[in-house]
């Protein structure tokens, strides 16, 4: 009788032909041959591998059916139809038992060793080109999706890298070896033997239609429940401090009691499918078996033959089960592969050789410039327009504006993360040299975002990720600067003392003395602040900039902020309002502030 997995694969199968067909329809079937293609570039690195797992899977069937026909003779020599060369028999039978044996588990090694090798490819590779995507259309996935592709895609893919060409024709191999082995001994039987697995085949179509509707409502209320629950942990603090946690409980248990009612409604479906077709297999079987035993009545076959018939019959399916359960892995591989290509496939942020040459000009500083710039994230819908920007070394220059303004966009033209659609954001040293904002310029820059960004691991650790070789002096004083050692001298292990994730054990303050201190230790020639000193009381703000301009006198600092305390330490300042960035003058500096 087959079991649910066997019936489960026929009918993924006959779906998967039907999704062929209709790609093939609307015109997408080149589509799938292109994702393989993209597949088979990583099959090729591995080609010694594939041949090999090719060779021992053939020896592997191969050596189970003699196996199979070795049994058959024993079973007739105990039942007293042949006394001659009992030894050999059995030798023949447990040898091939073990050297099967043996030959699968190196398949299975192999095999395993093989994915493991080829998803850290894929991974390495992929990692490698979606972080040197343009930064605004990387920003059109969630990071849910990103990781989904990054490792379910990925897992997928290189799953069936390796094994597809392999399980074709090992599957092959074993259908015609094993539809050959019982032909020679009874033509009938095995017609029969054949026949159950297409039948299970024709008649699983009825269910298919059924069976999509509810495995598109599981996955889609399961992602959904997903979701919620992603939600829910990362925003934690908010749901405790708003004191709604029993609302989020029965949130929870609204979406549990939803996802089991389509879970046992898909699984009663299934239930049902799986007795028809279980009772289809059944009278196969007993045809099979029917059959079998007229023969043995009649004398026209031995027991052993009869046990053989059986066996390979099963063996038989079991084959015809691999191969046309390649179709719907094929399938499945192609639409991760699609999934991963177009992450790769998206454009390139902007990178500009010439910028190496600034590394030799980095110890006299930068000017950061902007003339008529204009950008937009969505056309027509200008963000900045028609604006200029100047800071210079020593200088720290203000760019403030209300939330939403522009302000942020201001610093990812800074970066070279987006390039703008007017007009020119540029470097320019000491003696002139001049490069537009690209990737490759970003390496002049510290920067420190809004938010918490300190990660779990050491003081020391989150450190040494702008500069690997940092020694303890060094980060000490960079903590200095940053007015941090005061509480990290404090700590019980110093500098090597375990930071939380998202910086718990630190205040927000701390947090943000930490991330500056990680700036300032990667020493770049440009310091970009956004509203990196928000949490700082006025004091330890002013302390922080005036270490600054002092120890690293060459350094130009740009700051975003809402706070008036800032400004007088600045040498110009710059308003984002209403699409327009403009210069102000000091008197007109604390007035905006205050207004935003």
């Amino acid at each position: 009788m087959k079991s649910p997995d066997d019936k489960g694969e026929k009918k993924a199968f006959f779906n998967s032909l039907h999704m062929l067909r209709e790609k093939k329809k609307d015109g997408s079937l080149h589509e799938i041959i292109d994702d393989w293609r993209w597949i088979f570039t990583y099959t090729k690195r591995h080609k010694l591998a594939v041949v090999f797992y090719i060779i021992l899977g053939i020896l592997s069937t191969t050596l189970t059916l003699v196996a199979s026909v070795a049994g058959k003779y024993s079973i007739d020599i105990i039942t007293g139809h042949m006394t001659s060369k009992l030894g050999l028999l059995i030798a023949i039978m447990v040898g091939s038992a073990v050297l099967s044996l043996v030959f699968s588990s190196l398949i299975n090694r192999l095999s395993t060793k093989i994915d493991i090798n080829i998803n850290n490819d894929i991974q390495a590779d992929i990692f490698d080109q979606i972080i040197d995507v343009d930064w605004k259309s990387i920003s059109n996935y969630s990071s849910g999706d990103l990781i989904n592709r990054f490792n379910s895609d990925v897992s997928t893919v290189s799953k069936n890298a390796i094994s597809w060409l392999p399980s074709i024709i090992i599957a092959v191999y074993n259908f015609i070896a094993t539809f050959v082995l019982i032909w020679h001994y009874n033509k009938v039987m095995a017609i029969l033997a054949f026949a159950s697995a297409p039948i299970m085949l024709l008649m699983s179509k009825y269910f298919i239609r059924k069976q999509r509707e509810y495995a598109r409502k599981v996955k889609k209320t399961g992602s959904e429940m997903m979701g919620f629950e992603v939600e829910t942990f990362y925003n934690f603090d908010t749901i405790k401090s708003f004191g709604i946690m029993e609302t989020y409980g029965r949130k929870l248990r609204e979406w549990q009691q939803k996802f089991k009612s389509i879970s046992l409604e898909y699984n009663l479906f299934v239930i049902k499918t799986n007795v028809f077709m279980s009772v289809l297999g059944l009278i196969v079987q007993y045809a099979a078996f029917g059959y079998c035993l007229f023969l043995l009545w009649t004398g026209q076959i031995l027991f052993g033959t009869m046990t053989l018939f059986l066996e390979q019959r099963a063996r038989l399916s079991a084959a015809f089960n691999s191969v046309v359960g390649i179709v719907p892995s094929f399938l499945t591989s192609s639409v991760s592969a699609h999934r991963i290509r177009e992450l790769i496939e998206l454009p390139r942020e902007r990178h500009i050789p010439e910028s190496s040459q600034l590394k030799e000009l980095a110890a006299e500083g930068f000017e950061v410039r902007m003339d008529g710039v204009s950008f937009a994230y969505i056309e027509d819908k200008k963000v900045i327009v028609d604006s200029g920007f100047k800071a210079e070394p020593g200088e720290i220059v203000a760019l403030i504006g209300p939330s939403g303004g522009g302000k942020t966009t201001m610093i990812r033209l800074m970066l070279g993360l987006i390039s703008p659609d007017e007009g020119v954001a540029f470097l320019r040293a000491s003696d002139g040299t001049r490069v537009e904002m690209n990737a490759d310029a970003r390496y002049m820059f510290s920067y420190v975002p809004q938010g918490n960004t300190i990660l779990s691991g050491t003081v020391a650790e989150n450190m040494r990720l702008v500069k690997e070789d940092a020694t303890d002096a060094e980060i000490e004083n960079a903590l200095k600067v940053a007015c941090a050692w005061d509480f990290i001298e404090k700590l019980p292990d110093g500098i090597n003392s375990k930071v939380g994730e998202r910086g718990r054990g630190f205040s927000e303050g701390q947090a943000q003395r930490l991330a500056i201190a990680r700036a300032v230790l990667r020493d770049a020639p440009i310091l970009l602040l956004d509203e990196a000193t928000s949490a700082l009381d006025v004091e330890t703000e002013r302390k922080v900039l005036r270490n600054l301009v002092r120890e690293r006198p060459n350094k130009t600092c740009i700051v975003t902020t809402h706070r008036p305390t800032v400004l007088n330490l600045c040498k110009r300042v710059y308003r984002v309002v209403d699409t327009k960035v403009t210069e102000i003058d000091e008197e007109e500096s604390g007035k905006a502030v205050i207004d935003f």
